[in-house]
């Protein structure tokens, strides 16, 4: 075969250092702005990306070239780079090590959409920590934090 195709949607979570609410709201769309410019550099396009002061969710399409830890790696580290650089927020800014990533099938896109969309509200009844251990748990994963 002499040409490889795939269409991997992946949904990857991951926090703030010490998941600390450093995200302010007003500047949020800043942020999330800079981590979908840096997910497209990368050859991966975002179908969204929210979440709250201490955490992320995005919902992007794999580059089947670049591995998954490469692409969060390089959006962790420019867009932190840059929310300093640009002093975007009033506190050094950096993003907790790690994070986890799930494939989503296109029979389940719109309900992990909606469930990113819908963040704030979400965590108005459960904290972070619930949410990542029932991802976790869900995914049949363990957390090694």
């Amino acid at each position: 075969m002499a040409h490889s195709l795939g269409r991997i949607w992946i949904h990857a979570v991951w926090s703030t250092k010490n998941r600390a609410p450093l995200i302010e709201p007003e500047k949020e769309h800043i942020i999330y702005d800079l981590m979908e410019t840096e997910f497209l550099n990368q050859g991966c396009p975002v179908r969204i990306i929210n979440g709250v002061p201490d955490h992320v969710h995005s919902l992007f399409l794999l580059n089947l070239k670049i591995a998954v830890s490469d692409i969060i790696r390089h959006v962790k580290g420019c867009s932190s780079h840059e929310i300093n650089d640009q002093n975007i927020i009033r506190y050094k800014f950096t993003w907790q090590t790690g994070f986890a990533a799930f494939s989503v099938s296109e029979s389940s896109l719109e309900k992990v959409f909606q469930y990113i969309k819908n963040q704030k509200r979400h965590h108005r009844k459960m904290s972070f920590e619930e949410e990542y251990e029932k991802l976790i748990r869900l995914h049949g994963l363990q957390n090694n934090d």
